[in-house]
């Protein structure tokens, strides 16, 4: 059953602890009330933690077998499984990012060929390879770009067909910026840098130069970026900055909260988030929800559609007992074969899943996204799991912000060192 909330409650201590249980009630060899094992999921969604939990609990009812959910801070995941990893009871179900995540876990991963879940894959390009070995399985399929309020930019005369492009775009929000007053709302909600928000920006907003670039070189990773678009990236994060709620200057210590409010509240047209923020938002109505590219500028980007990937694969650490791997294996599958999981992840997460038993998503933000593609539009491809480490971009955030504060030649030289500077001396220690 979907379930609508305004904001979602960030987590008081960085993250939130349940109890809930599972083992595969469609027939793995676990299965059963006298199931073996137990399960400790380390959760990378906070938005997803209630349904989780929820999900838990019913699986423990189901089966008998404990599962632990723990729900790491927005922003601090990898922080959080480093800790959690060290301890004795670590968890038996993580996740990584892509190929960078998996370089620094790939000796705790569990090879999950031949698995149940395996067979469930519709496509096998959304399992993660480690050469032979099947380190993860991508477990959602997800969409970003701007999500924009189709009453509030209709009363400011524009509708969606009205933006094609990054010069079409900065005519609207500039002016919803010169009229602001009279209308009552501004262009973007808050660009916030703190953690929970940041990785929007030094990320996500960060993937579309990373993209261009990639495809005029016909590579899909590097050790050195070029920086090819960073001009690009320089005018839309412009764009973002001086056209919102808050003053530049504001941004770091704005949050994700901050920005949900200010959507929610109608105080803002437009707002860059993903197809996950759905269930915080819905309350301004279905019918006015809408998602456009991310424009930045480049030649034939009137054909490019939202970007859409995964950085969601889990992983089962193969450091756990046999019990224990097996007790995860199966509420793995569980998860993605039963009704009551299905259901949960599909309809109450709002996620599409790489499985056959995926439902038509009732999240309207998804259906937008899908329309792009319908549409001929080319997706833009989540390249930001090729970045080499966190802290190079924690790197481009702090530049960013500083920025932000004072938008000189000087400093976005900075941002600029940061992002191709950087990238080169974080590949280099990684090897």
């Amino acid at each position: 059953m979907k379930k609508k909330r305004v904001l979602s409650i960030v987590l008081a201590a960085a993250m939130i602890t349940g109890m809930a249980a599972g083992c595969g009630s469609d027939g793995g060899s676990g299965s059963g009330k006298d199931a073996k094992g137990k399960v400790y999921y380390l959760n990378f969604k906070p938005e997803a933690d209630e349904y989780w939990q929820e999900l838990a609990e019913t699986y423990t009812e189901e089966t008998g077998v404990p599962v632990t959910v723990l729900t790491a801070a927005s922003g601090e995941y990898e922080k959080t499984l480093k800790s959690e990893m060290a301890k004795t009871d670590a968890p038996t179900l993580f996740q990584v990012n892509g190929p960078v995540g998996l370089a620094s876990w790939k000796d705790y991963c569990y090879d999950l060929s031949g698995s149940d879940i395996a067979g469930e894959l519709t496509d096998d390009s959304f399992a993660l390879m480690d050469g032979d070995k099947m380190a993860g399985i991508a477990y959602v399929i997800e969409n970003y770009g701007i999500i924009y309020n189709k009453a509030l930019l209709e009363k400011a005369g524009y509708s969606a067909d009205d933006i094609t492009d990054f010069d079409s775009f900065k005519k609207v929000v500039e002016d919803i910026t010169a009229r602001k007053d009279e209308l009552g709302f501004s262009a973007f909600t808050s660009a916030g840098m703190d953690g929970s928000s940041d990785w929007r920006f030094k990320t996500h907003l960060a993937n579309l130069p990373i993209y261009y670039e990639y495809k005029d070189e016909g590579i899909d990773n590097t050790d050195a970026i070029k920086g090819t678009y960073l001009d690009n990236y320089r005018q839309i994060w412009d764009l973002y900055i001086n056209n919102a709620t808050c003053e530049p200057t504001e941004i770091s210590t704005k949050t994700a909260d901050d920005a949900t409010a200010d959507f929610v509240t109608e105080e803002a047209v437009f707002y860059q988030n993903g197809t996950w923020e759905y269930n915080n938002i819905a309350d301004i109505g279905d019918e006015n929800l809408g998602i456009l590219p991310i424009y930045i500028g480049v030649d034939g980007e009137e054909n490019q559609g939202v970007c859409t990937g995964t950085e969601n694969y889990w992983c089962v650490n193969s450091k756990a007992s046999e019990d224990d791997i097996q007790a995860t294996l199966d509420f793995m599958n569980w998860c993605v074969t039963s009704d009551e999981g299905v259901e949960a992840m599909c309809r109450d997460m709002g996620f599409v899943i790489p499985f056959s038993s995926n439902l038509e998503s009732e999240n309207t933000l998804v259906n937008e996204a899908n329309k792009y593609m319908e549409e001929g539009k080319t997706p833009v491809t989540w390249v930001f799991s090729t970045m080499p480490s966190e802290e190079w971009k924690n790197g481009v955030g702090s530049a960013l912000t500083a920025y932000a504060a004072d938008q000189t030649d000087a400093n976005w030289d900075k941002v600029v060192s940061a992002f191709v500077d950087g990238w080169a001396a974080e590949a280099a220690a990684a090897k």
